[in-house]
Formats: structure tokens, sequence, C-alpha cells
């Protein structure tokens, strides 16, 4: 009897640590991926969006290290659709009732040596600020909240997330609105 609650309690251990290794990546999903998934999902939540391209060193960076960090793989997973997004993609995306595309989807062709042409949804939502790794924050009405650059640690990143994914944010805002208001009656 002792042996089988063993045996049974070896099997719950090594099983659980196994599917915690299957949650060591996040659940990236194309943009088109994340607008079927809203849109079937009851309750909405947050986007994050990782902007990168292919040549990207840091990005290959942000990927190896943060974005594989448990805790950072386990918040996002939980709290925002992720979204993987290449700025210099082929594929025409729809936002807001806008068409975005590659300003030149054959300029990498013809220019085998260069990197190729940024994408207009990518330009569009960096404000024309092309830098890569770019990480946008939407909330769950597809609103922008912010734009980080450059490769962030576990821990700078992580505090990005809390602020965004436990909507510190809006206390925030509710606080430089009230400083804003009481500084204008002096």
């Amino acid at each position: 009897m002792k042996f089988h609650i063993k045996l049974t309690l070896v099997t719950l251990f090594i099983s659980s640590f196994l599917t915690g290794i299957s949650q060591n990546n996040i659940n990236w999903i194309s943009w088109d991926a994340m607008i079927q998934k809203r849109a079937s999902d009851s309750v909405k939540k947050k986007v994050f969006i990782d902007l990168y391209t292919n040549w990207c060193g840091w990005c290959k960076r942000m990927d190896a290290t943060t974005f594989s960090d448990p805790v950072i793989v386990n918040y996002i997973n939980k709290n925002f659709y992720s979204v993987k997004f290449d700025g210099e993609t082929k594929d025409t995306i729809v936002f807001n009732n806008h068409n975005f595309y590659n300003s030149d989807p054959t300029y990498k062709k013809s220019n085998p040596n260069s990197r190729g042409k940024a994408h207009w949804f990518a330009h569009s939502i960096l404000d024309g600020k092309l830098s890569y790794p770019s990480y946008v924050l939407l909330d769950e009405n597809l609103i922008r909240l912010m734009v980080y650059q450059g490769y962030k640690q576990v821990d700078e990143m992580l505090g990005i997330l809390l602020f965004f994914g436990n909507n510190q944010y809006k206390y925030y805002h509710n606080h430089l609105n009230s400083q804003w208001n009481s500084s204008k009656k002096l």
C-alpha cells in the first residue's frame, strides 16, 4: 500500500514537472489568430506585441533570455494575448478598419544583401520610430497603452507587465489627473 502511494506521488510529481516544462514557452500567436481568439473569448485580455525582425540580434537575445524566464512566460500566457510580429512581414494586417501591408514586399528579393522594408503596421503602431525589439501593449479594446523599445531584462519586463496587467496604469493616470486638476486651482 505504501509503495502504491509513493508511486502515485512520484508519478504526480513527474507529470507536474513535465507540464511545467511544456509551459516554458510564451504562446505566441499571429495578429489574425489574436483577432479570432478575441472574437471567441467572452473575457477579453490585453495584447502584448513583440515587434522583431529576423536580422535583429537583441530580438533573438530577448527570446533566449527574458522571454524564456518561467515567471515572464507564465504571466504573459495568463494575462495577455501574445503576438509575435515581424516588422518586415509581407502579410496584410487589418486593424481599425485599415489595411496595413509591406511597402515593398519584393525589396528583399531585388536586394538580397539588404534588410527588408518596414511593414506599415509596425511603422504606424511605433509612430514611425522603428527600433527592434519593440513591445506594444494594447488594452482589452485594442487601444494602445504604451510602446517600449530595446532589450529588457527579466525584472524590467516583469515590472512593465505587472504595471499594465494589474491595471496599475489606470490608478497612475487618475492620480496624475487629480494632481493636474489641483494645480490648476493654484
